[in-house]
């Protein structure tokens, strides 16, 4: 386990890291699917298709190939959804609040594969944009597991990407992290499994974000 460098920003995944989301997201994907006259899906089998963004988790749900045409369109109902719809089951993950607490004299940002527009949405709905100095979502750019998002996030605040720890529940964060030269920290409870996460080979592994204040500030 290499040392990890004392923080200077953090960058954390949304959904399954910061959010519990789960029935939301599935309530999305399910609106979509009944309205387009398929029947629904269960909530734990749509959780296996997050991750890549909305136009994948639906392609997945539709047994689609990710470029077909349709995707379009169907993405645009499913994020006018979202978007109307962004907090009905949604609340904060374990510990998650009081880590942004503990952790915000220092610049946070979000980076996550979920549309920016619904994104904005669900932290104006919670009261929580304003504890984000950058947030980087689905339309600004390249999605994780590229290191675009984390060192456009890393630009806009102003830090080396070096000084920079991503936190995430899935190996698109820590893909993404390592590669911009950040270190990675994984939660665990996320949407992904945890042994999947652990072969990631993350910096660290956490519990739950209730680790992460005593973990960074003691560097």
């Amino acid at each position: 386990m290499r040392p990890l460098p004392a923080p200077r920003a953090f960058a954390f995944d949304l959904d399954g890291t910061l959010i519990d989301s789960r029935r939301d997201i599935a309530a999305a994907c399910n609106h979509v699917l009944v309205t387009a006259g398929r029947a629904p899906l269960e909530e734990d089998v749509i959780a296996t298709f997050v991750g890549d963004g909305a136009r994948a988790l639906l392609a997945r749900a539709f047994g689609l190939d990710r470029g077909a045409p349709e995707i379009e369109s169907l993405h645009d109902e499913f994020v006018r959804y979202y978007a109307a719809h962004p907090v009905v089951h949604t609340d904060w993950m374990h510990g998650a609040l009081d880590a942004l607490s503990a952790l915000a004299p220092r610049p946070l940002a979000v980076v996550t594969n979920k549309t920016r527009t619904v994104t904005l949405a669900i932290l104006d709905a919670l009261g929580a944009r304003a504890r984000f100095a950058a947030v980087y979502g689905a339309g600004d750019g390249p999605l994780k597991p590229s290191p675009e998002p984390v060192l456009s996030v890393a630009r806009a605040m102003a830090v080396s990407p070096a000084d920079l720890w991503v936190v995430g529940d899935a190996v698109q964060d820590i893909g993404a992290g390592r590669a911009a030269g950040s270190a990675t920290v994984a939660v665990l409870g996320g949407f992904q499994p945890e042994a999947r996460l652990r072969a990631a080979n993350p910096d660290r592994v956490i519990a739950s974000l209730a680790e992460l204040p005593a973990l960074a500030l003691a560097l």
